[in-house]
């Protein structure tokens, strides 16, 4: 029997100017995508999280979650990730049993820490209460799923005995995000799998498995891969280059990868693509890169692509989904 890898593709939907549209036209044209993208083959679709974002990237990815399980009868469902320090965990709980039970267990919880410290200025959290936030949130999710009391006194948060209802029939998995080794490390101790970002921390996730006593070979990762797969990929980065900058410095100026202030903007997007996480491959390339990477890391269940860019066209992005999904990923899924 051949090894089992999902390949999905990753939405933020953002809209940003000067290449918006409006955001009923962008929503109904990115459901009518990944209707075709389970059509052409694809497994997986993610969804991630942010706030006060002037280009709308997504605030309410469960309901963007529940709206796609009305539209597809086959992929599975995740968030890549959702700012669980943010929320209310037992709300979450609530909302993801429920996706869990309308679309017959094909949905799963991704959750990361967080970094943007508008977002926790503006929902009253304290960035440097984030561990315990998470902890406390993921124990309490937790609780809820397995219908057990939520009777809990925490740092964070405190419940009565009081049980959540209804429970998902089909657990979801419950996947953490992260890039720093401390909260690789919390991956490892606590979740069902790693969400990764363009292949950080693979190694280190496997090996803090193995310190808290888990066989790294029953390691769960879940890759959010920034690979631009197209016939000619130096020409198609041309065309998102613009696209592409915009995504990274936006990241960058929020700290996600250290302190704003320290991390330089690229100034340009020839900059930004060769200096930052995005690969540029044709279809020979991206198989053998797949295939190798696949090969080394067996615990990756899943690899996801960016759909498009921030403002790129959904038509621009469905090009390289269809160009995927025929020259690609049969011959990985052959390979495996």
């Amino acid at each position: 029997m051949g090894r089992q890898v999902s390949f999905g593709l990753w939405y933020d939907l953002r809209n940003p100017a000067p290449w918006s549209i409006p955001f009923e036209q962008l929503y109904g044209q990115v459901l009518d995508q990944i209707v075709e993208a389970e059509r052409l083959g694809f497994d997986s679709v993610w969804l991630t999280e942010h706030h006060f974002c002037d280009d709308g990237y997504t605030p309410s990815p469960l309901v963007i979650a529940a709206a796609i399980g009305t539209r597809t009868q086959r992929l599975r469902i995740g968030t890549n990730l959702m700012v669980l320090p943010l929320h209310d965990p037992v709300r979450v709980a609530e909302d993801a049993a429920t996706l869990s039970l309308l679309t017959g267990g094909r949905f799963d919880l991704g959750v990361g820490a967080g970094y943007r410290a508008l977002e926790f200025r503006e929902f009253g959290r304290e960035l440097r209460y984030r561990p315990s936030l998470l902890e406390e949130g993921i124990a309490l999710i937790r609780r809820a799923w397995a219908g057990e009391s939520l009777e809990f006194r925490g740092k964070r948060f405190a419940h009565g005995d009081v049980r959540v209802m209804p429970t998902p029939q089909h657990l979801p998995k419950l996947y953490l995000g992260a890039m720093a080794e401390p909260a690789i490390d919390r991956a490892a101790r606590i979740a069902d799998g790693f969400l990764s970002t363009g292949g950080i921390g693979h190694d280190v996730y496997l090996e803090r498995l193995a310190g808290h006593g888990r066989d790294p070979a029953d390691g769960v990762i879940v890759a959010g891969h920034w690979a631009i797969i197209a016939p000619d990929p130096e020409r198609e980065a041309a065309t998102v280059g613009p696209h592409v900058l915009h995504q990274a410095n936006q990241y960058i100026e929020w700290g996600a990868f250290g302190p704003p202030e320290s991390v330089p903007r690229f100034p340009d997007a020839a900059a930004a693509i060769a200096q930052g996480l995005y690969e540029l491959w044709d279809a020979d390339t991206a198989v053998t890169e797949l295939v190798g990477l696949l090969r080394k890391y067996p615990q990756i269940r899943d690899l996801h692509l960016w759909a498009q860019f921030p403002g790129e066209p959904v038509a621009s992005g469905q090009r390289r989904i269809e160009y995927v999904a025929k020259h690609v990923l049969p011959r990985v899924r052959a390979a495996l």
